[in-house]
């Protein structure tokens, strides 16, 4: 009986789910180092600054949440990023100020915020609210850009327009994420009719704005400022802020909680088949492990033996680019190149024919060796943890 070529993939009717204890340890020794590294870098450095504040200090250090997959999580960069509502919001200072970027006309945006319906402690909050025509002709220039860049804490735009604003705002807001404007939904959410379903909008006309109500864009607004940003490129490895070193562990692991869930239920192709590991970081530490999946591919076809017919034509493949020599060569340059190559060929057609057509039970062999140390690796990080 010839031996199986099954191997151990991932498989998709199990839903997995991180260990809220594991993830309260993580969140609690994360915490603590870094504010031991804090407390040694200030007695290394010898001198007391009078003027810091360690609560600021750690207020500013952002935790991150970094999660690993067997495939790209997308097929290319999306400069619209996704929003995953917090229970614990990011921004929670009460006087950082608001930039508002809106659909055309800015006018009509601008009565909703100073109509009595808006919130005023959030109104007071939205210092300018401008829109895509504006921003392009008062803003053109890179000073310009800058100055709005340092006026404003959060900046956010309207979900419609938000493609084009990196065009228009450049790499002053679009280098980094600290300032990169987070969409927000400020039109009108279209009616439902008698079955619960959402009926089709109306035509547009020339004048209307389809904007929301001022309670309806508050809401909006404030679920924006503090959610945790998933901004989605072609890689295998993404990493969401979801907290500060200035949080409780409990605040940090119950973010962890819920972004994990809507990454992976939202964003992730093949769901936790295709998850790796999920871990939980600091801006300067180590990654500390929440979750680790014991199977490293997501289909048996991710697998590929070195001696199969896959192997040898991706080998032939990636030679294919090779340069080659020049025609206009001396023919007797030609003939002494053209001898080791034939003798060259003829050994590797022999070494082919002695090999064995296959190895199953040696594939198996590695297959369980590694499945086997990433396991002990696996128990060696929670143990580094549990200590």
């Amino acid at each position: 009986m010839a031996p199986s070529k099954t191997v151990a993939v991932a498989s998709k009717d199990v839903t997995p789910s991180i260990d809220p204890e594991q993830t309260l340890k993580a969140s609690k020794a994360l915490l603590a180092h870094i504010k031991k590294a804090a407390k040694e870098k200030s007695e290394e450095s010898g001198k007391k600054n009078l003027l810091a504040d360690e609560t600021e200090d750690l207020a500013s250090q952002p935790i991150w949440l970094t999660l690993t997959t067997k495939r790209h999580i997308a097929d290319s960069a999306r400069l619209k990023p996704g929003k995953i509502t917090l229970p614990h919001p990011l921004n929670q200072d009460e006087d950082a100020t608001i930039c508002l970027i809106t659909a055309d006309p800015q006018r009509a945006y601008k009565n909703i915020v100073a109509s009595e319906e808006f919130p005023e402690a959030l109104r007071k909050r939205i210092t300018r609210v401008v829109d895509v025509a504006h921003l392009k002709s008062k803003f053109k220039q890179y000073e310009a850009q800058r100055k709005l860049f340092a006026e404003h804490d959060v900046f956010l735009a309207d979900d419609r327009i938000v493609n084009r604003l990196p065009k228009a705002l450049g790499k002053t807001f679009y280098k980094t994420t600290a300032k990169r404007p987070v969409p927000v939904v400020i039109s009108a959410k279209p009616p439902r009719g008698a079955d619960g379903k959402r009926a089709k909008a109306a035509p547009k006309t020339p004048g209307t704005v389809n904007a929301g109500t001022p309670q309806d864009i508050a809401v909006e607004i404030e679920k924006a400022v503090g959610a945790a940003l998933v901004s989605l490129t072609p890689s295998t490895n993404t990493a969401i802020r979801i907290g500060y070193a200035g949080f409780k562990p409990q605040q940090v692991a119950d973010n962890v909680t819920a972004v994990v869930d809507a990454l992976i239920a939202k964003w992730v192709p093949e769901k936790w088949a295709n998850v790796k590991s999920i871990y939980v970081k600091g801006q300067e530490t180590a990654a500390l492990p929440i979750w680790l999946t014991d199977e490293l591919w997501l289909e048996a076809k991710d697998i590929v033996a070195d001696d199969s017919e896959q192997a040898k034509a991706m080998k032939e493949k990636a030679n294919v680019g090779k340069k080659r020599k020049s025609i206009g060569a001396d023919d007797e340059e030609t003939e002494t190149a053209t001898k080791p190559k034939k003798a060259k060929k003829a050994a590797k057609e022999t070494a082919q024919k002695a090999l064995p057509e296959g190895d199953d039970e040696n594939l198996n062999k590695q297959i369980a060796e590694r499945k086997e140390k990433l396991k002990k690796q696996k128990a060696k990080a929670k143990a580094a943890v549990d200590n």
